[in-house]
């Protein structure tokens, strides 16, 4: 469960940081590029941390 908590906490983050209004509960008003930015931007700070640890 910590890991999902984290997950969360790492996903409104990323989305405050490009300007989507991600909230609590229900997000269904995101257009599917704003939930795309959201994602995709997720993945390239994880694949930074991951090459900044093999470093």
């Amino acid at each position: 469960m910590a890991n999902r908590e984290a997950l969360n906490k790492f996903k409104y983050e990323v989305a405050n940081e490009i300007g989507v209004n991600l909230k609590q509960g229900y997000n269904g008003d995101l257009s599917s590029r704003e939930a795309g930015r959201v994602g995709g931007n997720m993945v390239k700070k994880l694949i930074q941390q991951a090459e900044n640890q093999m470093k």
